[in-house]
C-alpha cells in the first residue's frame, strides 16, 4: 500500500512536453516570414498595395523642397521697363528744373543784398557830409565797395568829407555877401554902379515875368538855397552886379554840387552794379562718378 508521501521521496518526475510545441511554432513563424518575403518580391501589385496602405495620413502635408535659385552676376544690372525709364527721366528733369529755379532765386537774393549794402554805405556817407561830419569807418567801406567801379567819385567824396561844405554854410555866407552883391560898388566902381542904378529906374517887362533887379535876384537865390538847388542859386548869384565879391562862395558852392553829384553816382552804381560773388556756391554737392 502506498501513501501520499511517495512522490516526495525523490522518485522520478514526468517531463512536460512543451519543447516540441515551441519548436513547431518557431518553424511555422520562420516559414511564414520567408513566404511573405517571397510574395513581396514575386508580386509587385501586392507590394504597391502595401505601400499605399502604409503611406502618410490624408491630412499630412508633404515637405516642400526649395530649389536654390542661382544669384545673378554682380555686374548684370536689372533692365527697366520703357515706361518706368521715361517716368524716371521726367522726374529727374523736373528736379533739375526746380534746382535751377532755387539757384536763380538765391542769386537774385544775393544781388538784392549787395544793392542794399551799397545803398546803405552811400546813404551813410551822404548823411555824414550833409551834417559836416567826417566819414570815419565809412571811408574804408567806400573804398572797398566802390573803389574799383567809381574811383573818381570815391576820391571826391572822401576829399569833400575832410573839408565839408554844408547848405547852412552857403546860406550864412550868402547873407554876409548880400550888401556887396546887390550894390556892386566895390567891384565895378561908383560911376558904373550909378549908371546901372539909373538904368534900372524904369524897366519894362511882360506880366508874370520875374523881376531882374538885384534885390529880387538875391531873394530868389535864397529861396533856391533853402530848397537845396545850389546850382540854380549859383546862376542867380553870377547875374548880380557884385558877383566878383562872391568868388570864394561860388567855389564852395561848386564843391558842394560836385560832392552831391559824386554821391548820386555812388548810389546809382550800388543799384545798377551790385557786387556779388562771381560764381555762387552750388546748392547740392556734385555727384561722384561711378567706378
Amino acid at each position: 500500500m502506498t501513501n501520499g508521501f511517495d512522490s516526495l521521496d525523490g522518485g522520478p518526475r514526468p517531463v512536460p512536453r512543451r519543447s516540441g510545441a515551441f519548436l513547431i511554432g518557431m518553424v511555422a513563424f520562420l516559414g511564414g516570414l520567408a513566404l511573405a518575403v517571397w510574395a513581396l518580391s514575386s508580386w509587385p501589385a501586392l507590394r504597391d498595395m502595401l505601400a499605399i496602405e502604409t503611406g502618410p495620413p490624408p491630412g499630412a502635408t508633404a515637405p516642400v523642397q526649395v530649389q536654390p535659385v542661382a544669384a545673378p552676376p554682380a555686374s548684370a544690372a536689372p533692365a527697366l521697363a520703357p515706361a518706368l525709364a521715361a517716368s524716371l527721366d521726367g522726374r529727374v528733369s523736373e528736379i533739375e528744373l526746380r534746382i535751377d529755379r532755387v539757384a536763380e532765386r538765391a542769386n537774385a537774393a544775393g544781388a538784392n543784398a549787395a544793392r542794399a549794402e551799397g545803398l546803405l554805405i552811400a546813404f551813410a556817407a551822404r548823411r555824414a557830409i550833409d551834417r559836416g561830419l567826417g566819414l570815419g569807418y565809412i571811408e574804408a567801406e567806400l573804398r572797398t565797395r566802390f573803389g574799383a567801379a567809381q574811383p573818381q567819385a570815391v576820391a571826391l567824396v572822401i576829399d569833400a568829407a575832410r573839408q565839408p561844405v554844408t547848405l547852412e554854410d552857403l546860406q550864412l555866407g550868402l547873407d554876409d555877401l548880400a550888401p556887396a552883391l546887390t550894390s556892386g560898388v566895390d567891384s565895378e566902381g561908383w560911376w558904373t554902379a550909378l549908371r546901372r542904378e539909373l538904368g534900372g529906374l524904369i524897366v519894362i517887362r511882360k506880366a508874370g515875368t520875374p523881376s531882374t533887379g538885384p534885390a529880387e535876384r538875391l531873394r530868389h537865390a535864397r529861396r533856391l538855397l533853402a530848397g537845396g538847388q545850389v546850382d540854380k542859386a549859383m546862376v542867380e548869384i553870377i547875374r548880380l552886379p557884385g558877383h566878383n565879391e562872391a568868388g570864394n562862395w561860388l567855389a564852395a558852392a561848386r564843391r558842394y554840387v560836385r560832392t552831391r553829384q559824386a554821391l548820386d553816382i555812388l548810389e546809382t552804381s550800388a543799384i545798377l552794379q551790385p557786387r556779388g560773388p562771381a560764381t555762387p556756391p552750388p546748392l547740392l554737392p556734385e555727384p561722384t562718378p561711378a567706378r
